[in-house]
Formats: C-alpha cells, sequence, structure tokens
C-alpha cells in the first residue's frame, strides 16, 4: 500500500472516529438509567440496555415529554414547509436563469449568488425587527419566511447546474409541438430532473433541520420552537435526567441521519449532474 494511502485511510478513520464517539455516547447514555449513567467509572456499554427512555419520551404525560413531542411535530412542519417552498420558487427560478433570456438575466443571477458569501448571522437582527414589525414572531411563517430566504439562493445555484446541463434541443422539441413554457416545464424538463429536485430538496431539508440560532430568535415558546431548540433550554428550564436529554438528541439526529443513510445517491448525483452531464 502507498503512503499516501495508507495516510487516505488514516485521516478517514480519524475523522470517522471524531464524529461517531459523540453519537456512540449519546446512545450509550441514552439506553441506561439514570443512576447508571452518574455512577463512576462511566460504562461504556449499557450494563442492563433499557428503551425506557425513549419510551418515556414518545409516549410519557410529563412536562418534559410533552415539550418534546410539540417541538418534533414543529421541527417537522417548520423544515417540510420551507423545503416546498423552496423547491417550488428555486425551480422556477433556476428553469429562468438557466434557459430563458432576460435583460440583465447574468448580473441578476450572479447577484442571487453572491448572497451565500456573506454569513447569514449578519442578517439575525433585521430579520427579527422585520418578523417583529410584521408580527411574524413565534408563528411557523416567520420561521418558514426566514429558512426560505437563507436557502433560496443554494437551491436555486444547483437547480440551475441541472437545467443547464439537459439538451436543448428537448426543450425545443416541446415548443415546436405547440407547448407552452410552461408545459415544457411540467412535462418535459421536471421528469428529467428528478434526481436534481430530490437532492434540493433533501439539502434544504436537512439544512433547515440543523438550524439553531434563527429559531431560537425567532421562538421564543414552545409552541413553535423546534427540537433542536428545545433541546437545549431544556436543562435551564427543568432538573431534566441527562438519560432523556440524550434520549431526545438521539431522537432529533435519527431523521436526518436516516434521511442521508437512505438518499445518500441521490444527494451525490443531484450536486455532480451539471458537471458530468
Amino acid at each position: 500500500m502507498k503512503r499516501s494511502q495508507l495516510l487516505r485511510r488514516v485521516s478517514v478513520g480519524l475523522i470517522l472516529v471524531w464524529s461517531l464517539i459523540p453519537i456512540y455516547w449519546a446512545i450509550n447514555i441514552s439506553l441506561q438509567k439514570e443512576s447508571q449513567a452518574r455512577s463512576k467509572p462511566s460504562h461504556y456499554l449499557p450494563p442492563t440496555p433499557t428503551l425506557g427512555n425513549y419510551r418515556a419520551l414518545l409516549t410519557g404525560s410529563g412536562d418534559v415529554a410533552q415539550q418534546i413531542r410539540r417541538s418534533s411535530v414543529n421541527i417537522v412542519v417548520e423544515c417540510g414547509a420551507a423545503t416546498i417552498v423552496t423547491v417550488l420558487l428555486a425551480t422556477l427560478a433556476a428553469y429562468a436563469f438557466a434557459r430563458m433570456p432576460f435583460r440583465g438575466r447574468n448580473l441578476l443571477f450572479y447577484s442571487v449568488l453572491a448572497t451565500m458569501a456573506f454569513p447569514s448571522y449578519t442578517t439575525l437582527i433585521p430579520l427579527y425587527r422585520i418578523m417583529t414589525d410584521l408580527g411574524l414572531v413565534n408563528t411557523y411563517t416567520g420561521i418558514v419566511l426566514v429558512y426560505v430566504s437563507g436557502f433560496l439562493p443554494l437551491a436555486t445555484w444547483v437547480l440551475h447546474n441541472y437545467f443547464a446541463s439537459l439538451p436543448v434541443s428537448i426543450e425545443e422539441a416541446g415548443l415546436v409541438d405547440g407547448a407552452n413554457r410552461l408545459q415544457v416545464l411540467w412535462h418535459v424538463l421536471l421528469p428529467l430532473a428528478r434526481p436534481g429536485i430530490i437532492s434540493t430538496a433533501l439539502i434544504t431539508f436537512l439544512f433547515a433541520w440543523a438550524q439553531f440560532l434563527f429559531p431560537l430568535v425567532l421562538s421564543t415558546d414552545i409552541s413553535t420552537q423546534p427540537l433542536t431548540v428545545t433541546i437545549a433550554s431544556l436543562q435551564g428550564r427543568h432538573v431534566v435526567p441527562s438519560t432523556l436529554l440524550n434520549a431526545a438528541g438521539v431522537l432529533a439526529i435519527a431523521v436526518p441521519a436516516a434521511l442521508a443513510l437512505a438518499f445518500n445517491r441521490y444527494i451525490v448525483s443531484g450536486l455532480l449532474a451539471g458537471s458530468t452531464k
């Protein structure tokens, strides 16, 4: 084995260990009783594995369990709505930038892309003031609008690359047959661009699920707080067993992890489509 290959494998192994140890430890603690989790020395494997912490969160009647369930609904609604709106708008914008010639097209397109170069947190205070003036703080609408505004440039760029990679002759054939632009987009291009659309939807959903600071500021009560914010705030408002907190953390990462593993090929193929077709 060459030295470069050995170094590459060692580097990948170190990155995997660094990334997976916290996840393993959270799973390990979540499968223990509180007395076992607090014992010294720590147990590297659950002495008597139990799913009681997960049952307490999913079916229990305490305040912590109710907040976890409500925030789980919140994060699914917010991420799902943001994904649908973002993909819809990005599809229309990407098609226009890739296929429809109009004055200032390149300037507008690169202006949209340039917004990705600015740190998103620089817009936090202005967005909070706008949402406050509009009465959208602590609402699904406010959080979804902020998510869409942040994810739309990236989604537009990904789909623009995919539409630009499709043969123009296919679209021209549809126009010659009498279809208009929207009909060509719906019946011809969207089926061909399905991997790119799935990729964009997955990336948007995963980015939305990982948000913390924006929903922390824009949702100050449990009615709209996503799961990521609720888990962080529980320890300050309640005396919560560490086993329950770790179980909640495992539930929070289970959905994005499952999506990433199940649809990995769509993410990769969608991102690379513009450079390979």
